[in-house]
């Protein structure tokens, strides 16, 4: 039985601070036609996908960007794209952000992605891992990257989930650069990987990085499906928006490290390409076979420290 599942990354040009969320809802289901045209079962959005980069801007009041948030999904701005997702028969993951509210009347604000089957049905929910950037308000950067006042850290770390016929994983954004992210849903058996993400091209804290935003977003996904057997389906939010200049590049890896399609614009593109999940088998289980190399016994430093400790 075939394992293809035919994979579109959903770029988005820019979304500024006047676009609604029906706009913007607009221009998913059109992309989401388009997967339909190029026979996609999986359409993934990028990170925050139904808002601005909100982060870029600090307020007093966190309470006053409540309207950045959802408090459900579906919803009614989403709602026409789920109608839409099942009655072309497409799964799709969606990035946004979550304002959850317990009943004790507690919240907390998460950076997540909900993956949605082919039948309309919710697969999973992920919350991003690791939130970049700062808490308090550093005003002598061009923007903000205040992601650790607005956004909580994950509590759950990184699951998979049986769907489309394979093991799928999620992480968003900054979670790409960490080689854990991978390792912990590889030693899962994921077969195929989702992340948005919204990269500024200029990083404050190192300009010196600039010029290699695009090699390094190529270098992490890479090497991480390469190290893991598995297909990595990143897909940017990019452009300039409000005023900042972010990275595009959307691109579907493979098991290989290969890039099987990336995308040309820096606006909203659909980038298509066949996985084969039983490719994944050629890697997980050769080189790659946790089962017969691995040495957790000697892999120590890896859960019992956070930060690096050089010898005395």
């Amino acid at each position: 039985m075939s394992r293809i599942v035919t994979v579109g990354a959903a770029q988005l040009g820019p979304v500024q601070l006047a676009h609604t969320r029906a706009e913007v809802v607009e221009r998913l289901i059109a992309l989401l036609r388009q997967g339909a045209d190029a026979g996609c079962d999986l359409v993934v959005y990028p990170e925050l996908a139904l808002t601005t980069f909100f982060p870029r801007w600090f307020v007093e009041d966190i309470s006053t960007a409540d309207h950045f948030y959802e408090t459900s999904m579906p919803n009614e701005a989403t709602a026409p794209l789920f109608a839409e997702a099942a009655r072309l028969g497409i799964g799709f993951c969606l990035g946004y952000a979550l304002l959850e509210t317990l009943p004790d009347g507690t919240q907390h604000r998460w950076n997540v992605q909900t993956l949605v089957e082919r039948d309309g049905s919710i697969v999973g929910t992920f919350k991003k891992v690791h939130i970049p950037g700062h808490e308090h308000h550093e005003p002598d950067r061009p923007f903000q990257h205040a992601e650790r006042y607005y956004f909580e850290p994950s509590p759950d770390g990184f699951g998979v989930w049986r769907a489309f016929g394979g093991v799928v994983g999620m992480m968003i954004c900054n979670d790409r650069r960490w080689p854990e992210s991978y390792r912990e849903m590889g030693l899962q058996g994921v077969e195929l990987i989702l992340c948005g993400y919204n990269t500024p091209k200029h990083y404050a804290p190192d300009p010196s990085q600039d010029r290699l935003q695009g090699f390094h977003n190529t270098l992490v996904m890479s090497a991480g499906a390469y190290q893991n057997g598995t297909f990595v389906v990143g897909v940017a939010k990019g452009g300039v928006e409000e005023g900042v200049d972010s990275l595009c590049e959307s691109a579907i890896f493979a098991p290989s490290g290969e890039v099987l399609a990336r995308a040309r614009t820096e606006g909203d593109e659909l980038v298509v390409a066949e996985c084969d999940l039983d490719w994944c088998r050629q890697y997980t289980g050769t080189l790659f076979d946790f089962e017969r190399y691995r040495r957790p016994e000697v892999y120590t430093h890896l859960t019992s420290q956070r930060g690096s400790t050089p010898p005395a």
